[in-house]
Formats: structure tokens, sequence, C-alpha cells
């Protein structure tokens, strides 16, 4: 598949150094509106994960300033829109027009609106539309959901959600809530759409917390309801600029069972109810390759793939957005729809 890369800060080179490892695939062209980046140079993109791009040999691949030019590029069958979220639909949309297939970062887009007509294109023109919620392919994330839908440990009795970081020093745009949708919902998306894979979309989100974004401050505590009486929290968010570390982690009480996370220590475990405590075994796969893996065994196919269909990110667009109209409510319960 032969695919051009639009953006190449934080999330465009991730994506391309997994490329490497990815079945199928061919860098067909890049975009980016800055030289120094066309000419492979890398060195000065920063983010949470602790990683650079450093040079980057691009091969013989097409190098375009505007991502226009990419989209109409004939050698380009696939689009990799790693841009900031604001430029995410009129992108995709471009694309899909033009009879591209699309993987678009996340969040989705910057509401439910935009999500909806994202997908109602990607219909028409019968392309692939895939969004890079990555944590669905992260091996302990992958292995919690399978124990709990196969059944063995019981139905979930309550779950934790938390991620964090410092306020980023790479990107001013993630600190322009039009350009960003804001600091939390950008972290958090991640653990809305993973609590929508896991349990479904909830009825209303509850959440308080405290947002300064100029002094790196964003946070939210969320609280899910799904009618049932199961305590859902999902919380995290800026700790302030460059020196909070970057940690994730979970805790999902079940029947027969706790299993817990974090991304500060090796491995994921479960507590079963009887005493025992044992590791999981897991996946032997790279989120971002198993991610991208999907998308290109996706277009070979023309369906998106089940384990990450773009209505599914619609929806955690709409939740997170919730979680932001709640937070400023002071707490009241929002609807998700």
């Amino acid at each position: 598949m032969r695919i051009g890369v639009i953006g190449l800060g934080f999330m465009g080179s991730t994506h391309l150094e997994a490329y490497e490892r990815v079945r199928g695939f061919e860098l067909a062209a890049i975009s980016s509106s800055s030289r120094k980046k066309r000419a492979g140079d890398l060195s000065d993109v920063g983010g949470n994960l602790g990683t650079g791009a450093g040079v980057v040999d691009f091969g013989g691949a097409a190098r375009h300033a505007r991502a226009a030019d990419l989209i109409d590029d004939p050698a380009v069958e696939a689009v990799d829109i790693c841009t900031p979220t604001h430029l995410h639909k009129p992108l995709a949309l471009q694309a899909l027009a033009a009879g591209k297939h699309v993987l678009v970062e996340k969040p989705m887009a910057l509401c439910g609106e935009d999500c909806d007509e994202m997908l109602r294109a990607a219909q028409a023109a019968g392309r692939v539309l895939m969004v890079a919620q990555v944590l669905r392919f992260f091996p302990e994330y992958a292995a919690a959901r399978s124990m709990i839908r196969a059944g063995g440990i019981g139905a979930v009795r309550a779950a934790l959600f938390r991620r964090r970081c410092a306020a980023p020093a790479w990107g001013r745009w993630l600190k322009d809530p039009a350009r960003s949708g804001g600091g939390v919902l950008d972290l958090l998306i991640h653990d809305f759409d993973f609590c929508q894979h896991l349990l479904g979309a909830p009825r209303t989100v509850s959440a308080v917390g405290s947002e300064d974004l100029e002094a790196g401050i964003d946070f939210a505590e969320a609280r899910l309801d799904y009618g049932d009486g199961v305590p859902v929290l999902i919380t995290g968010g800026w700790h302030h600029p460059e020196s909070f570390p970057f940690s994730m982690e979970f805790t999902i009480i079940c029947e027969g069972g706790t299993l817990d996370y974090s991304s500060e220590k090796e491995g994921l475990r479960l507590h079963r109810s009887d005493g025992e405590a044992v590791n999981v075994e897991l996946p032997e796969q790279d989120g971002f390759v198993a991610e991208l893996q999907a998308f290109v065994d996706a277009c070979s196919t023309g369906e998106p793939p089940e384990v990450c269909r773009p209505e599914d990110s619609a929806e955690a667009v709409r939740m997170a957005l919730a979680m932001n109209r709640s937070r400023a409510q002071g707490g009241e319960a929002v609807p998700v729809r």
C-alpha cells in the first residue's frame, strides 16, 4: 500500500518509525510546511514518549510542502494524517473525495458533527476511514479486554483509568482549544475510547477539574454512568510544563479478580479472587506497529478493521466533549448524546 504521511511532528515521526515493521507498506510521499523536515531532519521533534526521530531517509518518496499536493499525488493510495486536530476533518474530506483511504490521528475531530461528516464521506467514497486510537492495540489493554470479553473473570464491578504528563512543550497548538479541543480531551481521549471499546458508551458523563492551559495545568476527574451502578472513573491531564513524566495505568475490578497495570511497572497482573496474583500473558506486539498494520490490511480489503471502527472513534469524541461540558458546569451529569 503506497501511503503518504501528512505532518512530520511527534506522531508523524512515530508513525514513520513504526511503518518500518509493517508488512505491505511503501512510503509514497511526505508533506510538511517545514523545509528542514522535508529534508529528513526531524531532530527537533518532541513528544511525551521520550522518543526522537533524528534524521530520516525518505528514499524515493515525493516531498510536498502542501498537504493538498500530497493528496492529489496519483502515486498515493492512502494518507496518514498526523496534523493538529482542527485539520483532521478538512484533510480527511479532501483525501476521501480524491479516492484515498484515510488514517487520521486521534481525536477524530473537534465535534460530533464533524465526525459524522467524515463517516458519511468515507461511506460515499467507498474508502477506509480509521482513527489512530492506538491504545486498543497496546498489549496490556488488548489482553485485559480479551480476558473480560471471554468471561473467565466475571463482570466488571469497577474500573479506574489514569493518564498524565507534563504540559507539552513541542506544540503550541495543543494549548489552543480551537485547534486541539483542549489538553484533557487530547490526552484522555485514549481512555474514553478504551472504555467505549470495553463497555460501550455511557448514558452520562460527570466531571470536575482545573484548567489553566497557559500555566500548563489541565486536569479532570470524570465518572461514566452506565446505569448499572458500576463506577467507571477516568482521571488525569497536564501537571505543569516539561518535568512531570508521562504515565498511564488502569485498575479493573471484576467478580473473579482485579486486573492492574501501570506503565511505571512491567506487565499486567491479575489479582485473583482466591488471593493468588499471576502475570497475564501478553500478545507480542508493538501498539503502533499493530495499529498501522491493521490500517494497511484494511486498505487491502476495503473495510475498516473490526477492532477499531470509525463509528467507535466518533463516540469517544462525544464522551470526551461531554466531560468538558460537565467540568465547565461544575460536575453536572451531561448526556453523551
